[in-house]
């Protein structure tokens, strides 16, 4: 469970691994395109509190951190997130009356290994674009040299080098630095039981599939949203005739898929709800920050999913989130406000130049948190219901205009509270 980040808290910096040169060329280079300059700027400066042997540093207060970056408490705590989502960072907290937190770094891993990640690889070419996306993956590719005119003449360890008996070493071994690196820690909901279940025996040898590969498909089916149905039709497509699952193959068949689905576009990486610091604070009971709460913790595709009888999303509402997170940046938990608006309004329609209308008017107010979406919701309610000439009634959200009692209900204001909230269970 997360915490609220306060500047008088305390923290220091443990390193976990050993950090070279080339790590601020991949931090910037492959990195920063994705966390943003903030982020990699966070890493560098956590490390330059390490002491002289780059082991651990002094005890500092998250306001002299604000203070050295020049950067708000709430700048911070997306920077941190954003490190810790991509493997950079662990953070520990013990709680006090000035609660202390470990911050322990990790390297980031090697070019080849971030451009074999389906998810880091995908959301980099989406942030750079195609040009710039080749001229990195040049800057890191291997010269290669002919060298077939050449024979080797490499002499081997025990042509050198003789063995003798020692006492066992092993117990020191544990205590020596060495680089470490943080894998993606991520929740699917995609059962590869079940898609290899649809796959016959004699088309993939099913033995062959080992846990790199699954970790493999598990980052594919997140960056893509593949459903069950989609994978197993893109891993059959995929197999090589060894039987078994080409990794290339499946990167470029899955992008191909994509971007077709999807009008030539990539997804990217967003928030999958609405961040920590622009939540509402702890301790208000009352039914409206119930609602609230609920905005604010339920992701907009699990949202627009209760809202449909079928459980899933059409091609365009797919298209409508992305264009809401994606192209114009609204936060999580403000396009579940501007969702549950447009279908009250507009008889449960999620017309895609109607809901860009208005998102593109919440942009420009700079409209962050659900409170501030809420309360321009029912403005632009009151203004309509001015302009209304005819006498039809225009259906509203139940939160519009209400007074609540943050201690007691009456029984048909819990019921209503009751009816409300169902949709999100």
């Amino acid at each position: 469970m997360k915490r609220g980040l306060l500047p008088a808290d305390t923290f220091i910096v443990l390193n976990k691994t050993i950090l070279n040169d080339s790590d601020r060329n991949l931090l910037i280079m492959l990195y920063q395109p994705i966390i943003g300059s903030v982020g990699v700027s966070l890493y560098f400066t956590l490390c330059s509190y390490l002491d002289k042997r780059e082991i651990a540093s002094n005890t500092w207060t998250h306001h002299h951190l604000m203070t050295n970056m020049r950067i708000r408490l709430d700048e911070l705590l997306e920077a941190r997130e954003k490190l810790e989502a991509m493997g950079l960072l662990k953070t520990y907290l013990k709680e006090g009356y000035v609660n202390a937190y470990v911050y322990l770094l990790y390297s980031p891993i090697s070019a080849n290994e971030f451009f074999k990640n389906p998810i880091l690889s995908t959301s980099l070419y989406n942030n750079v674009g195609d040009m710039e996306y080749n001229k990195i993956m040049d800057y890191f590719k291997m010269p290669t040299i002919n060298l077939r005119e050449y024979e080797e003449v490499t002499c081997h360890f025990d042509e050198i080098f003789d063995s003798i008996p020692i006492s066992s070493m092993d117990s020191f071994l544990s205590d020596v630095r060495k680089r470490n690196t943080l894998s993606l820690e991520l929740l699917t909901k995609i059962d590869l039981d079940s898609v290899f279940e649809m796959i016959p025996d004699d088309l993939l040898n099913k033995r062959s599939v080992t846990k790199d590969m699954k970790e493999f498909l598990y980052k594919l089916a997140f960056v893509f949203h593949f459903k069950e149905e989609e994978l197993g039709e893109i891993i059959r497509n995929s197999i090589n005739e060894k039987k078994m699952i080409d990794k290339e193959k499946m990167r470029m068949n899955s992008r191909n898929y994509y971007q077709f689905e999807h009008s030539g576009k990539l997804p990217s990486l967003v928030y999958r709800k609405q961040p920590e610091y622009l939540r509402k604070p702890e301790g208000d009971t009352s039914p409206r920050a119930k609602l609230i709460y609920q905005f604010e913790t339920t992701s907009p595709y699990d949202f627009l999913c209760s809202k449909n009888r079928s459980g899933v999303l059409s091609k365009t509402e797919s298209e409508i989130l992305a264009f809401l997170a994606l192209d114009l940046n609204l936060k999580p938990g403000v396009i579940n406000v501007l969702l549950d608006y447009v279908l009250k309004i507009n008889q449960n329609k999620l017309t895609k130049s109607y809901i860009e209308t208005i998102a593109l008017q919440w942009q420009r107010s700079n409209i962050e948190t659900v409170e501030a979406a809420m309360e321009l919701a029912e403005k632009e309610y009151k203004k309509r219901k001015n302009k209304t000439k005819t006498k039809a009634v225009v259906s509203k959200p139940e939160w519009f205009d209400k007074t609540y009692e943050k201690e007691k209900m009456s029984e048909e204001e819990q019921e209503e509270l009751d009816e409300l909230l169902k949709s999100f269970k």
